[in-house]
């Protein structure tokens, strides 16, 4: 059952990007050994994520501009949530599409 990092990040790209489609995964038990997985995460086990996420939000930014977009989104679940790591990847369903085709 997903926690409230997760339903949190999941909450907040589905109402902002409206993705075709959204994958969040916890990575959190990979990161066990870090510091910041019990201080920061205040030991919830809700510290390291990844993404993918394909949207037609994204059409016409850089990779970096969607990485910020996405990065603001989740200003409080960093600042207030304990989030400590995120890994990215985001599409537009054009270059879905074209991955998909190699």
């Amino acid at each position: 059952m997903p926690g409230p990092v997760h339903t949190a990040i999941q909450d907040k790209l589905r109402g902002e990007l409206h993705p075709q489609k959204l994958e969040v995964r916890n990575d959190s038990s990979l990161h066990a050994h870090h510091h910041a997985m019990v201080v920061q995460g205040g030991g919830n086990g809700e510290t390291h994520f990844a993404v993918t996420a394909i949207s037609e939000r994204f059409n016409g930014m850089l990779q970096i501009q969607r990485h910020r977009l996405v990065n603001r989104l989740l200003t409080e679940e960093f600042e207030k949530m304990g989030l400590h790591a995120l890994s990215l990847r985001l599409y537009t369903q054009q270059e879905a599409e074209r991955m998909q085709k190699q």
